[in-house]
């Protein structure tokens, strides 16, 4: 699978995705010359349009999502020379509609497709290329979440897709799995000998994730209604960052080794029933308030919404990992929309010292954490105490210790998660790619919890927009002796 791909065929073109994040992606890539010239990049959408104005387009998109000092006019025209356009609709499966695309791929037959699309267009989509004669052995797909919206819709989009892919050519596409944090933490645990001996529920006495989100719908009424906070951002983005995080170490850092650990930490999950839920979870939604220092509406007086929606905007939740390394160690998972600030992190909460000499001047000693922060700046950061400088006893104070380079080969630009993902896949690389049965694994347990809340009617609990979510989330912690942290 270690072929050079050809041609990279992008559907959905002209969506949001593909102008906020794949076309810029592609550009730094082609800039820095990490992908071949000979790579050349066809847009696809459903309706029709000259290979010029669609240049033009991603021109546009492309001087509006990339900083000014990285829009080099050589680099941006050697892109658009190598863009063209075909329309393509993915029916009932068959190859009508597919004329202009096998046109523009006559010949080439390494290609890696991305669907930028709503998922309910993988299986037609996939099917229709195989009628074309356009998924052949050498050619990849990329799929991005949702893949489905529960275990049952998840599984028929992995059985259309997996009639023309085999599973080593399918790429189910997490960003979060891009980001440098991320794969830091996993050089961190694997790479050192300082950390892998502690962590484990002899060490470490709780790991919180939080992704807080400062924007209420943009737009997204009917989606959102769909899917909600549970099935938007635990279900994928969490688990996989509870996964890295919980993992047991990987035989070799080869794509299925490291996939089948983190497999197996999803299946270990506790399932949460309707007699758990309401201790272990918290359904919320974010009602009118102040954000950005701005008065912004409730999420049912957002524009386009019903008005009645009981769709939650965030949710919180305690789970445990049944296996010797983590039993006891809760898992504090919390997202939502309208929080007080854009914030993505994990937080390793080690255990107090077993006795505390310095009690006379310090009765308290502040726990160790280690925090990996996602967004809106990446960094590794290890809280430690040290003592104040002063001839008076022993004061401690806490000090953080900065693991994360600020620099790389990008010269200090914050690459964008999409460029190492879609790298990877370039080069046939699965290992930062979900695998099917860790998608699947991920809604069997998400699905026990929407279950719950049905059959116990756990209603959402209002929040007021610019706050960290409802008082209840506060509890779900505080009651077993621990704080957010914040």
């Amino acid at each position: 699978m270690k072929h050079t791909v050809q041609k990279f065929v992008l559907f959905g073109a002209t969506g949001d995705l593909s102008q906020r994040m794949v076309w810029p992606s592609l550009y730094h890539l082609c800039r820095e010359k990490l992908v071949p010239p000979t790579l050349t990049f066809v847009g696809s959408a459903r309706h029709a349009m000259p290979n010029e104005e669609f240049r033009k387009f991603v021109e546009a998109a492309l001087r509006k999502h990339v900083a000014a000092e990285y829009l080099k006019e050589d680099a941006l025209q050697d892109l658009l020379t190598r863009v063209t356009y075909a329309p393509f609709q993915a029916g009932d499966g068959s190859a009508a509609g597919t004329e202009a695309l096998q046109k523009a791929l006559a010949g080439n037959n390494k290609v890696l497709y991305f669907m930028a699309t709503s998922p309910k267009f993988y299986g037609p989509t996939c099917l229709s290329l195989a009628a074309a004669g356009l998924a052949c052995e050498y050619c990849r797909v990329i799929l991005e979440k949702p893949i489905g919206t529960d275990l049952a819709s998840s599984f028929e989009i992995n059985e259309a897709v997996g009639r023309v892919f085999n599973e080593d050519r399918i790429f189910r596409i997490d960003h979060y799995l891009g980001k440098e944090a991320v794969q830091n933490l996993l050089a961190l645990r694997f790479a050192n000998s300082l950390f892998e001996p502690l962590w484990n529920a002899s060490a470490i006495d709780n790991v919180q994730i939080t992704v807080g989100e400062t924007v209420g719908l943009e737009g997204r009424t009917g989606y959102y209604d769909e899917s909600g906070a549970l099935r938007d951002m635990v279900q994928n983005h969490m688990l996989q960052l509870v996964a890295l995080v919980a993992m047991e170490p990987p035989h070799l850092f080869e794509p299925n080794e490291v996939r089948n650990e983190k497999t197996k930490v999803i299946r270990s999950l506790r399932p949460i029933s309707a007699a758990t839920a309401a201790a272990n979870t918290v359904r919320g939604q974010y009602a009118a308030g102040n954000s950005g220092g701005n008065a912004v509406p409730g999420y049912n007086q957002e524009p386009g919404a019903k008005g009645t929606s009981d769709t939650e905007t965030f949710v919180a939740v305690r789970a445990e990992i049944d296996n010797w390394r983590w039993a006891g160690v809760p898992f504090y998972l919390r997202t939502g929309k309208r929080m007080q600030s854009r914030r993505t992190d994990i937080a390793i909460q080690f255990k107090t010292v077993p006795h505390n000499i310095f009690a006379a001047d310090e009765p308290t000693l502040q726990a160790n954490r280690l925090v990996i922060r996602l967004q809106p700046q990446e960094s590794v950061t290890l809280q430690i105490l040290s003592k104040q400088p002063g001839l008076e006893g022993v004061r401690l104070r806490e000090v953080p210790l900065e693991l994360s380079l600020p620099k790389d080969e990008s010269g200090g630009r914050t690459r964008i998660a999409y460029e190492r993902l879609l790298l990877d896949a370039l080069k046939g690389n699965t290992t930062l790619f979900v695998r099917r049965d860790e998608v699947e694994a991920a809604w069997h347990w998400i699905d026990g919890i929407q279950t719950s809340w049905k059959s116990t009617r756990q209603t959402v609990k209002p929040y007021p927009a610019g706050t960290w979510g409802p008082t209840a989330a506060i509890a779900l912690t505080e009651r077993h002796g621990h704080s957010w942290y914040e």
